[in-house]
Formats: structure tokens, sequence, C-alpha cells
């Protein structure tokens, strides 16, 4: 979402934290190029006039100015004042009031009302053990209340049933008593839509907030649709009061303008994004964080969580014990891809990783990215269940028959085979010295090392992320991005949790610019 942003600001800012002093023109140059950014990034332009100005305020003064690093200063009044902008700390959704708490979903059409009702109710149920009852207000819609239905069954959520004729008033009053009756903590209220903003869907928004009584009313907003989203936060919160945004698609490629936008014009919460189709598809919104990625300082508790969500612990405990007997066969390295690909892919790890964002295109350009590991799992699939056991049985015929099964060709094969086999070379090596193992450790450690970028921990080690407790991610965090703020990293974390230390690794022969040589870590033995 917010790739091109990052580019520019980040491009602006290391022109500064190279020069050893600035005087008051370099600083008001940059900013002219920071507000240019934000404009198109699709910003409010009072939001941007606003930030500059509060900008330009702290960072013309004598405290900077004369600072021993007055180019990282700068750096450091941008990224607090864009925490400002985003909202100092990340809101969660209210659910201090007597049962049931109705929440009210409002929005345009299209916007992905439905879908984050659905969400938002998975994520009650199985995170805070909430009983939950979703209802579809949408009567003009015809499938609209199929569709919750649906949803419902698919998460596993009870949904008011449906009586034809009913007025969406008369469905939020249902709602609310069945609620009540049956004992559930939250009510969800899934509003109708137009396609545009008119005095009868306001009316209407009305009506039901009067007889629902919503203890949160939020406003889904594609966040694709720029500026228009932000009249929309003005036009819903003026007329019926929302108490909190959800922003859906944000991980489109849009410009990013809109999440921006919206907290500052409403002074309103952003308190969920939607960041794909899935069910779980669904975070939390962290000022901070997005923050700290629009500048590329990376977001490492965000990359843990993710990791501890969707890692089976006890497979990769099981993984973790084979590789330290030494053993790595096909069917591993299927399981390290499918978990790389859980967790939103290369470019979705890099992304969190600080200094690695501006990496991508350059891996992407070596031919590391994620259809590669497409090709890769499809490959494996396409074999028996010998073959992935013992790749060695692998001959002519047979990679002909898997080449047709996977839509590839022998030389990608070929490639899948020498990478798995160096791979499993550095396991055996690994397993020897009696470590567990993380493709991701030696990969990330040898990467920083050849980087020149030391070791964040003592004696230059990387940190098992699996280990450590909440305050201490956070002072990792802190590390980060006082490593990326002082113009280059002093590490990376190389330990996930329940990965027994690791993500997949890369080909040990793949190139990437500026690095003088390949991925290190890889394919040679310790």
């Amino acid at each position: 979402m917010f790739e091109s942003l990052q580019e520019r600001l980040g491009s602006i800012l290391n022109g500064l934290t190279g020069r050893g002093a600035l005087s008051e023109a370099d600083v008001s140059a940059a900013l002219r190029e920071v507000r240019r950014a934000l404009l198109e990034a699709d910003v409010a332009l009072e939001v941007v006039r606003s930030f500059t100005d509060r900008v330009r305020e702290k960072a013309v003064g004598a405290a900077v100015l004369k600072s021993i690093k007055p180019g990282q200063m700068v750096v450091k009044i941008v990224h607090d004042e864009l925490v400002e902008m985003l909202g100092s700390e990340g809101v969660a959704i209210d659910l201090n009031a007597p049962a049931p708490v109705v929440v009210m979903m409002v929005g345009l059409q299209g916007s992905g009302k439905t879908t984050t009702s659905a969400k938002i109710a998975k994520r009650l149920t199985e995170r805070q053990g909430k009983k939950v009852l979703m209802a579809s207000l949408d009567t003009r819609r015809p499938a609209a209340q199929e569709q919750l239905r649906q949803l419902g069954e698919q998460t596993k959520v009870a949904t008011l049933p449906v009586i034809a004729g009913q007025s969406p008033v008369d469905i939020a009053k249902r709602a609310v008593q069945a609620a009540k009756l049956g004992g559930h903590d939250v009510v969800i209220l899934d509003t109708a839509g137009r396609t545009h903003i008119d005095e009868p869907l306001m009316a209407e928004m009305a009506d039901i907030r009067k007889v629902s009584d919503p203890h949160e009313i939020l406003l889904v907003a594609d966040s694709l649709t720029g500026q228009d989203a932000v009249n929309l936060a003005k036009n819903f919160d003026d007329r019926v009061g929302i108490t909190g945004l959800v922003l859906t698609r944000m991980d489109g490629d849009g410009r990013g303008g809109a999440a921006l936008s919206m907290r500052a014009v409403t002074g309103k919460p952003i308190k969920l994004i939607g960041v794909g189709e899935k069910m779980e598809a669904l975070e939390e919104f962290y000022p901070k964080r997005i923050a700290d990625r629009i500048l590329g300082m990376g977001d490492i508790v965000s990359l843990v969580e993710k990791a501890a969500e969707n890692i089976d612990a006890e497979k990769a405990a099981a993984m973790a014990k084979k590789m330290q007997s030494g053993k790595f066969d096909l069917n591993d390295l299927a399981d390290q891809l499918g978990q790389m690909q859980k967790m939103g892919g290369m470019g979705g790890i890099m992304g969190m990783m600080p200094g690695m964002g501006k990496m991508k295109d350059q891996m992407a350009a070596a031919g590391l990215d994620d259809k590669m590991f497409g090709r890769q799992i499809a490959i494996i699939s396409s074999m028996t269940k010998a073959e992935r056991a013992n790749p060695d049985v692998l001959k002519h015929s047979r990679k002909k028959r898997i080449a047709a099964g996977s839509g590839t060709d022998a030389a990608e094969i070929n490639k899948l085979l020498k990478m798995h086999r160096q791979m499993a070379d550095m396991m055996k090596a690994m397993g020897g010295k009696g470590k567990g193992g993380g493709l991701m450790r030696g990969m990330m450690g040898g990467l920083a090392s050849k980087m020149g970028l030391g070791g964040m921990m003592p004696g230059g080690g990387m940190p098992d992320l699996s280990k450590m407790d909440p305050k201490q991610l956070e002072a990792l965090q802190k590390q980060a991005e006082a490593a990326g703020l002082g113009g280059g990293l002093k590490g990376l974390p190389g330990g996930m949790p329940g990965m027994g230390g690791g993500l997949p690794g890369l080909p040990g022969g793949m190139k990437l610019p500026g690095l003088g040589g390949g991925l290190p870590g890889l394919g040679k033995k310790k």
C-alpha cells in the first residue's frame, strides 16, 4: 500500500542523513519534497499542510541544526509526526458495555462491509471467546442477507434468520432482542450501503442507530478510493457519528493517502485494516508500526506475531528435531515454503524487516519472488511420495512427467533439486554441530555479515525471537529503529517462533545486485 510513498520519503530523508550539517534552507528544500510526495500519495491538502508546518516548526530549531546528527533528528521528527497523524496509539474495538454490545457497520456499497462484519465476528469469537450474532439489514440488495448467512456458516458464527418483508429498523430491533434472549455478548449489524451518499441512506442510518443504541459505529472504507474516502468519513461522522474506521484492501497497490488523511480529518481512530480476502486477513491498526514501515524501519513485532499465528508449533518442533538429525527431504522443503506463503510471502516478510524493504525490487529482479516459490511447491506436489522422500531416484523420465504435471520444465526441476541439495548439506552441517537449524537464520545471518551489518546481539549472534517476552520484543524494535535512523542496521533477527529458528532459505547461487555475490549462508558447509 505505501510502497511508492516509502520510496519517495526514503530517498528524501536519506539525502538529509548523509550530510554532516544542515542549514535551514536544506530542511526547507527537503520538506518541499516531502510535501510533494504526500500530495502524490493522495493525502488531503489540509493534512499535508498541517503535517509539514509541524515538522518545519520542530526541524528548524537550534536543537536540530546544531545537534551531532541533524539529519537523523529530522528523520525522527518526521517519524513522530507521522505517528501523530495516524493516531498515537492503536485503538481496539471497545466491548466495555453491558451485553449485548451492539456494533453497527456503515459505509458505501462495495466497500467490504459484509465481509468485514464476518471477519470481525470470527476475530471476536476465536481471540476473545465472545458469543457473536450477526444480522444483515441490507434489504435492497437481494444477495446481501444470503451472503452474510453463508459467511456465518463459514466462520461458525450465528446469523439472524431472515424474515421476508421486514424493514432494516425492524431487523435491528429483532437482532438486539434475539441477542439478549440468546445470551450473546456482541451483535453486529451489517447495514445497507449505496453507490453514493444520499439523504434516504443517512435517514435510515440515523433510525437504526436510534433503535439499536450501538456502542460502536464503524465506518468501513475502501483504502483505494483516495480523497473520496475522506469526504465519506466526514459525511458519516457529521450525520451518524462514527466511533472508528476500518480500512479494507490495505494489501492493494493504492497510494495510501486515505489511511493517512481519514484519521487526521475526522479525529476518529483507525481500528482495523483488511489485508486480504480470507477471513483471517484482518489486523489491528498500530500507527507506530505503520509509520515505521513507511519510513523503511521495518516492523519486527508484527512479523513475530504473524509467525506465531500462522505456524503450527508442533509441526515446527518435529521439523526442528528432524533437522537436528541432519535429515531434510522435499516434503520438509514444501512445508517451509508453504509457511512462508502463509506469512505473506517474500515481499511481506522483507517489508517488515528493518532496512530490507529497499531490497524487494532487487530480489524480484534476481528471480527471488513469490511466483518462484509457487512453482517450486507445484513441482514438489507433482512428485510421488517416494520421490519426495528420496529425490535421488529422479531421472530423466520422471522429471519429464513432473514437468508436465506442474507446468514447468526440466531446468526448473533441476534448480529445485540443486537448491534442496544445498539446504540438505547445510542442515547436515548444522545438525552435526548440534544446532536446531533455521533456514531463515542462516540466510539472514549470512546476509547481515555480507553487508557489513554486524550483530545486534553481543558477539554478533542472531536472537531467537520465540524466546523473547513482549518487553524484549519492543526493546528489539527500538534497537532496529535506532539502527535505521543511524543510517545502517546493526543486525537482523534470525529466529521465528515455532520454526526451529527459521523460514525457508534461498538458493545459494542466486546473486543480488550490490551484494557482491549471492545470498551467503546457503550451499556452504560450516
